[in-house]
């Protein structure tokens, strides 16, 4: 065998390997952000991406949306309450060449913004306002996050604030609170069932007035409500007559 094959077999595997490391193939949320002998070239992809080996360096971003779980921060709102409160954070890259020019670490460097973010914008806000305005606080971290991480090539597309630990003398106090809150509400209810009963005699006692024959037949439908309890006597404050009938009514029916 000629010295040469071998040299020839080498040489082909070193072009097939060269070549293969030439050759990127990119699915559609995946990108590469090229460097030339340090200088950026650009952001390839997604497809099939010619590369040149050695002299070229290529760092993969993923431009799908992630998420960032925010570790829970200790937070002193402005009535002063110390509360533990964490957060979830969605955002993707959308300039993959600040993503990985303007900042060294993008998912950390956003994490700790988050972090500081998620501090201030609690502590300028008193707890009811906390608990109470979720949705519009959620809105505002992400406006803010958004505005810091523009420069670092990020889109932060979302923030929820997930949990607020109390401590237990600020969980008892609000028990308190919503009871105080429910015995107001109940005694509200019963003095309004008050004074609608209220309006509602005062307007049959001007019936009455008006029409005396309707108080006496309501007199005699208190009187026959009466007469059924067999324990009781009866007196009327009206004619003789009608008490001595209802009372052998009475008599004739404990008979």
């Amino acid at each position: 065998m000629a010295w040469w094959i071998p040299v020839l077999v080498v040489v082909i595997l070193f072009l097939i390997a060269i070549l293969a490391s030439a050759i990127k193939i990119l699915p559609e949320y995946m990108r590469i952000v090229v460097f030339r002998l340090g200088r950026l070239l650009g952001v390839k992809g997604p497809g099939i991406v010619f590369i040149i080996p050695i002299i070229d360096q290529v760092i993969r971003l993923d431009l799908r949306e992630r998420v960032i779980d925010v570790p829970k921060q200790r937070v002193v709102t402005k009535d002063n309450v110390t509360i533990d409160v964490d957060a979830v954070i969605y955002f993707r890259i959308v300039d993959p060449d600040k993503a990985v020019v303007q900042v060294q670490r993008y998912d950390i460097a956003t994490s700790l913004l988050a972090q500081t973010t998620l501090r201030d914008v609690l502590g300028e806000v008193d707890l009811d306002y906390l608990l109470a305005n979720r949705d519009a606080l959620n809105k505002k971290l992400q406006s803010i996050l958004d505005a810091e991480t523009d420069a670092w090539g990020i889109k932060v597309t979302k923030v929820t604030i997930r949990d607020v630990a109390l401590p237990e003398q600020m969980l008892r106090a609000l028990a308190k609170q919503a009871e105080a809150e429910r015995e107001r509400r109940s005694r509200v209810i019963m003095a309004q069932g008050e004074l609608e009963a209220s309006q509602k005699m005062m307007e049959a006692a001007k019936l009455y007035e008006k029409v005396p024959a309707a108080m006496r037949l309501r007199e005699l439908q208190t009187l026959a409500e009466v007469a059924r309890e067999k324990n009781l006597i009866v007196v009327s404050g009206g004619e003789m007559g009608f008490v001595a009938g209802l009372t052998q009514a009475m008599l004739k029916r404990k008979k």
